[in-house]
This record gives structure tokens, sequence and C-alpha cells, in this order.
């Protein structure tokens, strides 16, 4: 009988040890998994396991004019495989960006991508994936998120795609800056679990973010060679300074007043954001400009006014409310967090006597140092030091309770708040936290500084047009005293507010935004506009505002602007942005939706409700040839980490199959307890 216990004991073994070895981690020798690939890779899932479309280029080619910059980026692959395939991948966009082009090269032909209602081009694209035909489709999941799905690749096929955008240049502090990003930050997705899944991202969709499985790719923590160049051709319009990348090095050659740019390594790896930053020779004349494009007899125009050149100060500053959030989960792990926690020890000992303060922090949880904001004394700024030396990165991104308790109380008259968010902005639920602020923010302001080497751009600028502050990125550890000193000067000096657009009497002009934001010091208002007619000679467009020490304006001559292509498209892409923000203030969504629809077609632009579609008329797939698909995986940001990202509670993409490994795990080291135990008493018997 003793013997019968003790082989039932090891057949359970058994089947335990088969089911890990079943189980979602994978055996050693095995194929390389979605969550293997590099970035930019077509994953194509074979009948014999993973395999990439080898990846032979990626190009990015950017021409400034102006305040207009217009950028190629054209990758190409490979299929390796031995069967038809599918690819399907997810890729970062400037938060502005202004998608209007889509070519699909297949050898010595391209198909020009056309714009469709996204509902229509979804249903042509798979119609044309069944029939074997080769497509293409581009579509928004994010303002700076889009996914790209290529059906019909042969094996041994090389294929091209090649997707342009238009982005307006951004000025701040005397210097303009482009920004192409490289990779994305794992979005944290809260909420239930939705039964259905509309893509194939790790994360299931929930009912706070209904669309998580479109935008949660698989990650890796190293790339095999995938590498990028980039080309830059930069006509400023003025004599520059200064002309250099912030974070790559770069060669540069000037000719004719045009700067040429490429990186000093021909091709790095796609793991941190590339910045290129130019500053004018310094000029007495105005600091004014204007830009214009006329499309079926509408003036287009992109307007640029700074403010006093030299800070405007009281005589006796108002005292402030300072909350500081900072975002402690684990996507801010390594880097990041020590970026974080520099930051906000600069912060601290910018508070000046008489403020009141707070410090909070959020992960899975909301943390605060204090119940309520309290005076800026040398005691209560020390605590907050020693707390700020203690933060750590794990756990969620709880965004939303974080917020909610910064503006739970509406503002003292008698002090300025402002609220200082500092995170990477890796969330998915972001219009909950647009709508919170809509909602609460009363007369406080809002400044977003966003940290890392690929942070959310977008959440982070929609975030402080929500606050009516500003917004910064800091991507590296040298630049934090340098961008946190530049916040304190603009936090100090609000130059212009209530600041009203004044077109010429009689003429009717859609405009945006619609409400300007306060004037920072450094930092210009922006505006893009369309007429509905043209303007008379001597027209001109006054901006005006109340300024520190009395009132303020300044003019543009609206017949001075030069023409430059892509204006058009912009006010277009800031027009649908406006009407994405009155959708989810509470107006009516099929009205917006229309709208948006109307406009992204009229400009042939990317939108939340239109995409871009390419299909080749021949079907090229032999029927009954099986045609098999897979999701790509993406290059994790340079200075994070893979496990404390995916291995936190609440962050994790494959924590099911975590914890299953554990329940196994832990049931085989029970089941050997039990077999020894079993052991010993047939070895020594009863009460041995």
């Amino acid at each position: 009988m003793r013997n019968v216990k003790y082989k039932s004991v090891w057949t359970w073994l058994w089947i335990v040890a088969t089911a890990i070895s079943a189980s979602p981690l994978r055996a050693a020798g095995a194929g390389p998994t979605p969550g293997e690939m590099q970035t930019g890779s077509l994953l194509m899932r074979m009948q014999q396991g993973y395999v990439t479309a080898t990846l032979l280029n990626t190009d990015v080619n950017i021409a400034v004019n102006g305040l207009v910059a217009r950028v190629s980026v054209m990758q190409e692959f490979r299929n390796d495989g031995s069967e038809w395939v599918e690819g399907v991948y997810v890729f970062p966009l400037p938060d502005k960006a202004a998608v209007d082009h889509m070519r699909l090269y297949i050898g010595d032909r391209f198909i020009e991508g056309e714009i469709r209602e996204k509902t229509q081009a979804k249903k042509e694209y798979e119609q044309a994936k069944q029939a074997g035909k080769k497509a293409s489709l581009v579509e928004q999941q994010r303002a700076n998120l889009f996914t790209t799905s290529v059906a019909n690749i042969a094996p041994a096929e090389t294929v091209i795609v090649e997707i342009e955008y238009l982005e307006d240049i951004r000025f701040d502090d005397g210097t303009f800056s482009l920004r192409f990003p490289m990779t994305l930050t794992p979005r944290y997705v809260p909420g239930q679990a939705l039964p259905d899944k509309q893509g194939s991202g790790w994360s299931a969709d929930t009912d706070l973010v209904d669309d998580a499985s479109l935008i949660t790719p698989p990650m890796v923590s190293a790339a095999h060679g995938h590498k990028v160049s980039i080309h830059a051709d930069v006509n400023a319009g003025m004599p520059l300074e200064i002309i250099a990348s912030r974070y790559h090095p770069v060669n540069v050659a000037e000719s004719g007043g045009r700067y040429l740019v490429s990186l000093a390594g021909a091709r790095v790896p796609m793991d941190h954001d590339f910045e290129l930053l130019w500053r004018p020779v310094p000029s007495s004349s105005p600091r004014a400009m204007v830009f214009a494009e006329t499309l079926d007899g509408q003036p287009h125009y992109l307007l640029m006014v700074m403010p006093p050149a030299t800070a405007d100060s009281a005589a006796q500053p108002m005292p402030r409310e300072m909350i500081f959030i900072v975002d402690t989960s684990g996507s801010m792990h390594g880097v990041s967090i020590e970026q974080a926690k520099q930051a906000l020890r600069r912060a601290l000992d910018a508070l000046r006597p008489g403020d009141k303060f707070n410090v909070v922090e959020f992960n899975s949880y909301t943390n605060a140092l204090f119940a309520t904001s309290v005076p800026a004394t040398a005691s209560n700024v020390s605590n907050a030091q020693n707390f700020v030396r203690q933060l750590d990165a794990n756990g969620g991104t709880e965004m939303y309770p974080a917020l909610q308790f910064a503006l739970r109380t509406p503002p003292q008259e008698s002090y300025l708040r402002q609220i200082i968010f500092i995170t990477d902005g890796a969330v998915g639920n972001e219009d909950g936290l647009f709508e919170l602020i809509g909602q609460k923010l009363a007369g406080a302001r809002l400044f977003t500084v966003g940290i890392g080497s690929a942070p959310n751009s977008w959440f982070m600028r929609k975030a402080a047009e929500a606050g009516r502050g500003t917004f910064t990125v800091i991507s590296a550890l040298h630049e934090v005293g340098e961008k946190m000193d530049r916040l304190f000067r603009k936090l100090e000096n609000p130059q212009v507010t209530n600041i009203d657009v004044q077109w010429p009497s009689g003429s009717v002009v859609d405009s945006y935004p619609a409400i300007v934001p306060d004037l920072y010091l450094g930092e210009p208002v922006t505006v893009r506009a369309r007429a509905d007619g043209m303007f008379r000679p001597g027209d001109s467009v006054r901006i005006a505002g109340d300024s520190i020490n009395g009132a303020w304006s300044r003019e543009l001559d609206l017949a001075s602007g030069d023409q430059s292509a892509g204006v058009g498209a912009l006010w277009a892409r800031a027009r649908i942005a406006s009407l994405l923000d009155k959708q989810r203030r509470g107006a009516d969504a099929d009205e917006t939706r229309d709208s948006i629809v109307a406009t992204a077609l009229t400009h042939h632009l990317v939108s939340k409700y239109t995409s871009l579609i390419a299909i080749d008329k021949t079907p090229v797939r032999p029927v009954g040839d099986p045609l098999t698909s897979e999701q790509v995986a993406s290059l994790m940001p340079y200075g994070q980490s893979t496990s404390a990202i995916f291995g936190f509670p609440a962050t994790a993409t494959i924590a099911p199959a975590l914890r299953m490994n554990g329940l196994l795990t832990l049931l085989a080291a029970l089941l050997l307890l039990a077999a020894s135990a079993v052991r010993r008493k047939v070895t020594h018997g009863p009460g041995s």
C-alpha cells in the first residue's frame, strides 16, 4: 500500500511537470515569442513558430521650412518565412503630426494611399486581404499612436511602407525644436477586462480603455540589428546661431542658408527619441512670424507672436500653493525615477517664503506627504526632501486618484495654485483624465513635466493645455537643472493673461485654440486660422491681453505671410483636436464625428474616424494558401526596465500567465514535500 501511495505522488509530480512545460513560460530552445521580437519588425506567425520579416532599412527624412516640417518615415521589410503573411505594427509619431500620405511599395511599383472613413477603410482592407490582394491600412489609435497593417506579403518578398506627416515646429525660450519619437513607453491599462478583444496587443480591452489591445504591442529590452537613419534639411528662414541634436551625435553642413543634418553614426537603435534644435542669431527686430497657404480660395494662417523679451515682474509676487505630483509606477523604474526625484528636489528648493506646498506620489495607490498643503518652512521643506529621497518606482499607474486629490478643493483666493505633474504619461485612459482636469481645475494651473526617453507627449501637452499651463520634457539627467530652472522662470513670470485674438472687422475666421492659454516667459502665442475670404492689403490681426504692468498687444500684417505648403493641413489638425475636446466635454458625438470626418477627408488626414488605405487591384495569393498574422514588438525605451514595468502588480502584461506558473510551481513544491514525507515513512516506517 505504501508503494502505491509513493507511486501516486510521483505520478502527480510528472503531471505537474508536464503542465509547467506546456504553460506560457517557453521551454528552452523554442523559437522566439512576440515579446522577444525587435521593434519595427513585421512579426509573422508561421506553422513552425514565430519568425520575423528581415528589416532591411528604416529611413527618416525631415524637411523644415520656417515653422512647418514635412517628415517621411520609410521602412523596408522582407518576408523570410515560407508562408503568406500579414504584418501589424504599432508605432509612435509626434502628438501634433498631421498624417496625410501613405505609400505601399512592391518591387518597382507603388500604391498611393487614399483617405476613407475608418469603418469603410477597415472593410475594404479586410475584403482585399481575404481576396489575396496586396493592401496596407494606416489607422490612428491616439493622436501620437498609429497602427499600420500590411496584407499578403509573399515568401521572400520585400515590402516598403512609407508614411508622411506634417508638423509645426515648437519654439521655447528662444529655441526652435523638433522631436521624432523612436518607440513608446508601455501604457498602463486600468479597469475591468471586457470579454471581447479588438486587437492583438498584450492587454485585454477594459471598461476604462476599450481599445487597450490596439495600443499595447509586445515590448523587448534589446534589438538585434534594427537601426534607423535620420536626415534633415532645415530652411529656418533666418541665420542660425546654433543647430544641434540633444541626444544623438550629428553631422551638420550649411549650404546657401540651409542646414543639412544627419546622424553621425549613420544608423542608431530606436530606443530613445530624436530631438533637433536650432536657435536664430539674436535680432532687435520684433519676434513675430506669419505663414500662409491658400486652398480653394480660403487663406489658412499659422502665426506666432513672442511675449515681451524681458520679464515683467510684479512689485510683490502673489504667494503660491505648489502641489507636486510625482509618478512612482513601474514604468518610471531606472533612469526615469532618478530624473523625477532630481527635478522634484530642485522644485522644493525653489519654494519662496510665504508659499504653501504638498508632495503627492502615486503608483497603484496615492500617498500624500501632508493631508493638506503646508507653509514652506525650512522644517516642512526638509521633511519633503527626505520623503523624495526615499521614493522608489513600482506598481501600477493609477493617475486619476492623485489628480483628484490635488484638485479636490477650490484654490484659495489669496494663493495662486500651481500643480506640477511629473510623469512619463504612460496611461491608456487619457480621455478620463482630461475630463477630470476640465471639471475640477477651477482657478488652478497645471504644468506637466514629461520624464524618460519616450514619454507620452500627447497626454503631457493636452493635460497642460486643459490645465492652462505649459509642458516640459526631460529625457536625460543632465537636463534636469536646465529645464526645471526654465520652468521655474515661467512659474514666477506669467506675462500675459486673458489673451484675445482680434481679426479684421467683418471677417469670418475659424481659429485655434479658441481659448488661448496664458503667456509665459519665453513661450509664444501660436494660432492656426482659416478665413472664409481673402484679406485686403493692410489688414492685420491683433493679439492683446493683460500683462502684470498693464495692457499688452502685438500686431501681424496678414498680407506679409509667406506661402508655406502644409499650413492648411495643420489648421485642419488643430480643428480636429478641438472638436475631440468638445466631444469629451459632452458635445453631441454624432455631430462632432461628422465634422471631424468632413475636415479630415477634405485635407486627406488620418484621424480618429478616418484612415489611409492602399489596395493593389490584382490578387496575388493563390486560392487556398493560408494567410497568417501577428503583432509587432517595440523596443523598450532607453533606461527603462522590462521587469520593472511588466513585473509589478497592475502593470504586468503577462500577469495571468505568471500567476498560473506561480500556482503550478507552488503545487509542485507541495507535492515534493508530500513525496519526501511518504519516502521517509516507506524507509523508516511509522513513528520513526
